[in-house]
Order: structure tokens, then C-alpha cells, then sequence
């Protein structure tokens, strides 16, 4: 085993193979290590978050040296029988790897067994693999922009299931009707780790089956009660936040929450309700809505104008930070920040949304949770019943980046540092890079003048990524993952941003610049016995 650095409370435990992870993956369910949070399983790795207070990486890297991998103590009873139709654009390519006939292919991927490893890229797309096949086969060399749902697939060891349409280089096998994903049903991940898979030939057909795309089910509710909040602006994009939906690796879901969740916190805190309740994250100003009622509303984040228009056409002016006390009719409005990129807006007593898996969040990368606002939305504001006194002595966490600066980031190197060169790790700290305009909540996509060059030129297996990860793709210009990032990926990540500047990249304008501080150098994390 190996163990990498990843962030303050996050590890990546190396392995031979498929084998070795599932085995230690079925030991820590089996028989938990106290101050595990989460484990993120993948093709050769287990991402394992952690509470510091709890244990230290040390101290978790030395019990699981102790874990014994010759066996998987771990069985499902659960089986699942998806029927496919053996029609895939790359069939015939699958058949000439392996040197096989068509029909030879089709026999032997229904007649062994597939046992789901791990989720990831998407939420419930599996990666299974069959102990009695041994093919290997290599993705496209050109991936396609657009696979349908349903598209069953192999690539490497591994075959698995497209649940919606995405992009993507798998080998196309065939296609099922049957739902990978459906939020309408109690567990929406059809396949999950543990679970065994069995495929069985449904016939061919003359034409490519696509699923319908599902549409977002979950908008907004119409209020219940006569106090709400009619949305007259959305700017850019506003969404519903709140802290994330956590624990939902097994499904394929990343956490994701809002981009700043310290401001998440103060708006709330500010106006009296417990520092975790649903926000508005606002992107560039632009906002604009109408009280129906009397409420209390804040707003942090961002450095931005605001302005409040009384039925009577007075105009108030009123700061972040501070508790906005809006009156029937009274027209509240957000201008373009002069710094930060994201507002956050609370209101006493809570906005009634509904929850999804357990968040009332919007993920933009799977599409989960509440919708995203338009105009004409309403917004039912709960009682105020359970509500603390309002908060005056609430400042920002920090002062709000705005393009026309440096912003330094601290990272922490890892895991995968030494798959690129001295130059590489040189150019990653004294390199400044600009944020491209092609980046989201998914992550910052940043552009430099030299690209960085790789020592290890193989392919990486997928493996967990976490929020701050800094991925280096093909082309060498780095992404910064942030809230809405996939649950694995194919590409090394050289980097981590530290936990505690999460929210002020979570806050960096498009064009701005980025210096990255390594804090510490990249080693192993040596598991000592003597540490138990």
C-alpha cells in the first residue's frame, strides 16, 4: 500500500489492483475505523475523509497497514438483470480487440457475472467488473460529445452503464431501456457498490434505443402561506444552497453546497436561523425581488450595491452584513459586485423548498436538487417560531477577491505529484494563472503561459477527487475543482487547495488571478505501528 496526501482531512490509499481495493474497501465497512467520515472507492484506490480531532493521517495509515487483503468479507445478496439489445456502435471494434466473432462477445459479456466496484463520473454510472473475464479494453481515441442514456459500454476492465446523455470514450456495446437513475424511486441508483450484475441478450434491434432525458422535477413549490418572496430577476443564475448533501459517494453524488459557505453561515446567523438553512446564491448581482408580507432578509457574500424601493418610490440603500427588514411591497435588488462573485440571501424563518436526497442544493454538474430560479418564481417563507435573535457583529471571512488582483491560494501537494516534472511543480507556484470564462461551480478552469509536463505519461485509472483538487488534464493548463466537481476522475491532480481557502476560490471573478502557495512539501504518509 501507499499513502497519499490529499488535504488536511483526506487520504488516498494506493493498491495493487481492483482486487486488493475491494478487499480493504469490504474491511473498513466490516470493521470501521473510528474518524472515518467517507470512503470514495475507485479502480486502484480508496479516497478515505477523515475528523483530525479523531485520528491522525498517521494513526489511520497504520491501521490499515494491519488489514489483512487476501479475502473480501464482504457479500450482497442483491442481484439485478439488466436486458440488453447488442446493437453498439463499437461491437464489431470490441469483437476485433479481443479477436473474437460478434456473438462470441455478446456470449460471454451475458454469461458471466458483474459485481458493481464503485460509482462515479455521473450519479449512478457503475463501474463494474467480473472476477472470471479478463478484458481489458482501450477507450476511443477520439471520445464521442454524445453517448445516449442506456449506452452499455466497456473501457479497460470495466463495463458499466450511461445514465444520461454525456459525453464520453467507452466502447458501445448496447443499449438498455432499463433506468440507471430515477429520483422518483427510493434508492434513484439503480446499481451500487456490492451489487451483482448480470446481463441477458434482449435481441437486436433495427435502430438505436434513447431514453427520454428527465426533466428536473423538484421546482418550486407555490407558497402556502400569504408571506412570500416574488422573483422579478435572476441575474445570471441564482440557486437554492445550503451546506451540501453529505454521504452520498454510494450513489455517484459529490457534495456539493454552496460555493461559499462561510457567507452561507453569516446570512443566516444574521437573521436568526440556525447556520445551515437554504440561501439564494446569487452569481454577479442582477437579483431582483418583491416582498409579499413582512420578513427579514440578509445578504453576504459578495461585495455588492443594494437597494430597496418602497411602494411609496422611496429608495433606501442598505449594506451586506446587516439585517434588511423588507415591508409589504417593498422591491429589494442587487447591483454587480465590485468584488467576489456570489451573494448569499437569507430570510427569517427559512425559505420552504423541497429536499432532494437530503440537501436543499442544487447540483448543476448532476442536475439534482430544487431548480434554478426564473422570474415569476415564489418563494413561501416559513413561521419564525425556532428563530434566535438576529446578529449585528457579523463580518466577512475574508476580503472579496475582484479581478484586478493576485489571489493566493494555499495548497497542499498530493496525491499525484510525482507523475509530473521538477519544472511542472516550479511553474505551478511561481506561475500565475488567469480564471477563464469557461468556468463554474464544477470548477475553475485556468489558463498560464506554459502548461505543465508530466513525468508518468500512462493513462490513470479513475480515481476520487475532492472539492479543491487540482487536475491537470491533456492540455496542461489546470481546473480547480470546486462544489459541483464529479466523484472521480481520470486525470492526476498535482494539488489540493487547502480546506480553509475553499470559499475564497469559491469567490473568485472570471479574468481574476491565481498565485498557488505550496505550504508543504509532497511525501508518503508513513504509517507507523508504533503510532497505534
Amino acid at each position: 500500500m501507499r499513502f497519499l496526501p490529499v488535504n488536511f482531512n483526506t487520504i488516498m490509499v494506493e493498491l495493487s489492483g481492483l482486487a486488493e481495493t475491494l478487499a480493504l474497501l469490504d474491511s473498513l465497512n466490516v470493521a470501521p475505523i473510528l474518524g472515518i467520515e467517507e470512503i470514495i472507492p475507485a479502480a486502484r484506490t480508496l479516497m478515505i475523509r477523515f475528523r483530525p480531532t479523531k485520528i491522525s493521517a498517521q494513526q489511520l495509515a497504520a491501521k490499515i497497514c494491519c488489514r489483512d487483503l487476501q479475502e473480501r468479507g464482504h457479500a450482497t445478496e442483491k442481484q439485478i438483470e439488466i436486458p440488453v439489445h447488442y446493437n453498439g456502435d463499437d461491437l464489431a471494434v470490441v469483437a476485433e480487440i479481443l479477436g473474437f466473432t460478434v456473438q462470441e462477445v455478446i456470449r460471454q459479456h451475458t454469461e458471466n457475472e458483474y459485481t458493481v466496484a464503485f460509482t462515479g463520473f455521473a450519479p449512478g454510472f457503475a463501474y463494474m467488473v467480473s472476477d472470471t473475464l479478463q478484458w481489458n479494453i482501450p477507450r476511443r481515441k477520439t471520445p464521442r460529445t454524445r453517448i445516449p442514456a442506456g449506452a452499455v459500454a466497456l473501457a479497460g476492465e470495466f463495463s458499466s452503464i450511461y445514465p444520461q446523455a454525456s459525453p464520453g470514450g467507452w466502447q458501445i456495446i448496447g443499449i438498455t431501456t432499463e433506468r440507471m437513475w430515477d429520483l422518483s424511486r427510493s434508492s434513484p441508483a439503480l446499481l451500487q457498490p456490492g451489487y451483482r450484475v448480470n446481463f441477458r441478450d434482449a435481441g437486436h434491434l433495427p435502430a438505436t434505443v434513447s431514453l427520454p432525458e428527465p426533466s428536473i422535477k423538484h421546482t418550486v413549490p407555490l407558497p402556502e402561506t400569504s408571506c412570500h418572496l416574488e422573483i422579478l430577476s435572476v441575474g445570471l443564475q441564482t440557486l437554492f444552497q445550503d451546506l451540501g448533501r453529505v454521504g452520498q459517494s454510494g450513489l455517484g453524488i459529490s457534495e456539493s453546497g454552496a460555493m461559499d459557505k462561510s457567507a452561507l453561515r453569516s446570512a443566516n446567523r444574521i437573521v436568526g436561523n440556525s447556520s445551515d438553512q437554504t440561501c439564494l446564491e446569487i452569481i454577479q448581482g442582477g437579483f431582483k425581488a418583491i416582498a409579499h408580507g413582512q420578513m427579514l432578509v440578509a445578504i453576504t457574500g459578495a461585495s455588492c450595491p443594494i437597494e430597496v424601493k418602497t411602494p411609496l418610490g422611496e429608495t433606501l440603500y442598505v449594506n451586506t452584513h446587516q439585517p434588511i427588514d423588507l415591508n409589504d411591497g417593498d422591491e429589494i435588488s442587487l447591483g454587480i459586485p465590485n468584488a467576489g462573485m456570489r451573494s448569499y440571501l437569507a430570510v427569517r424563518g427559512n425559505l420552504t423548498v423541497p429536499a432532494v436526497l437530503s440537501s436543499h442544493s442544487f447540483d448543476t454538474l448532476s442536475n439534482i436538487g430544487p431548480a434554478p430560479l426564473k422570474v415569476r418564481d415564489k418563494l413561501s417563507v416559513s413561521e419564525t417560531s425556532h428563530c434566535a435573535a438576529v446578529s449585528f457583529a457579523e463580518t466577512p471571512a475574508f476580503e472579496m477577491p475582484n479581478k484586478d488582483e493576485v489571489v493566493v491560494l494555499d495548497i497542499i501537494l498530493g496525491p499525484r505529484t510525482d507523475w509530473f516534472t521538477q519544472e511542472a511543480l516550479n511553474l505551478l507556484s511561481k506561475q500565475i494563472w488567469q480564471v477563464t470564462p469557461q468556468s463554474n461551480r464544477i470548477g475553475l478552469r485556468l489558463n498560464g503561459e506554459c502548461s505543465l509536463s508530466r513525468v508518468k505519461q500512462q493513462e490513470l485509472p479513475s480515481e476520487g477527487t475532492c472539492a479543491g483538487a487540482i487536475q491537470i488534464p491533456a492540455s496542461g493548463q489546470p481546473v480547480l475543482f470546486l462544489a459541483d466537481h464529479p466523484l472521480t476522475g481520470g486525470y492526476p491532480v498535482i494539488a489540493s487547495v487547502a480546506d480553509y481557502h475553499l470559499d475564497l476560490a469559491g469567490q473568485i471573478p472570471v479574468n481574476a488571478k491565481i498565485q498557488f502557495n505550496p505550504i508543504s512539501q509532497f511525501h508518503e504518509i508513513q504509517g507507523s505501528k508504533d503510532l497505534l
